[in-house]
């Protein structure tokens, strides 16, 4: 026999717990707010992944519109930036202790780094980018895929280096220079010395591959004079 049996029935019927409607409509609103609520939330991630990506088109849109022949333009330090790294070859005074830090470990590795190129004026870019245009015979376009226009080159910043091996003196500024040691040695670290390689194989801005051409981008100063380059997705 069960024991609720000696309850009487109106008890029994009394004790159970039901739902009643307004309780019923409150959980109702309840659910239905939080459904809107994650459905806002959802339309909002979309909507700013959307505006991230329509940012990201209109900012290479702007780059591009800046370019010239594949090329950003960049403004010429000034001479109280600069300081003699060697005869005749003049860096940025941020690149100075860096690159004698780097070279000094290479060359406990027996590896020969030397700085062939550093700063050049806008004119001197000038002087470079048409005398070679016209000694090889070549359209201003054909050039520029090897050699910046003046005034729209990383060297004038001061930043920009060309690097070579004094042991294959043969492969300076040529393809070449990348089967080097010393080119080995800047892939490995260059980075830990905050140098880049401005123009690799297949890169954006459609720029012939120069293995021997690294920009520093260690200090505040010189990640804004890359910072165009640096948002290159899609350029060439």
């Amino acid at each position: 026999m069960n024991y609720q049996d000696d309850i009487p029935l109106a008890k029994r019927i009394k004790s159970i717990k039901t739902i009643s409607t307004k309780s019923f409509v409150r959980i109702g609103l309840v659910s239905f707010g939080l459904g809107l609520l994650l459905t806002l939330l959802a339309n909002k991630s979309v909507l700013l992944q959307i505006k991230s990506s329509d940012n990201s088109i209109n900012t290479n849109e702007t780059i591009q519109n800046k370019s010239l022949l594949g090329h950003l333009p960049y403004p010429e330090a000034s001479k109280d930036e600069l300081v003699l790294f060697s005869p005749g070859i003049y860096v940025h005074k941020d690149i100075y202790e860096n690159f004698k830090e780097m070279q000094l470990l290479a060359a406990q590795r027996g590896i020969s780094l030397q700085l062939l190129s550093g700063y050049r004026s806008i004119n001197l870019q000038r002087d470079i980018f048409y005398e070679n245009k016209s000694i090889r015979n070549q359209t201003a376009i054909e050039r520029s895929r090897d050699s910046a226009p003046p005034g729209y080159s990383e060297h004038s910043t001061g930043y920009a280096i060309d690097v070579g091996d004094g042991n294959y003196p043969n492969t300076h500024f040529e393809v070449e220079f990348e089967e080097t040691p010393a080119f080995k040695f800047m892939k490995r670290f260059a980075s830990k010395y905050h140098f880049v390689l401005s123009f690799p194989p297949n890169n954006k801005q459609g720029v012939t591959y120069e293995p021997w051409h690294w920009r520093f981008e260690g200090t505040v100063n010189a990640l804004r004079k890359f910072e165009a380059a640096n948002k290159i997705t899609k350029f060439k």
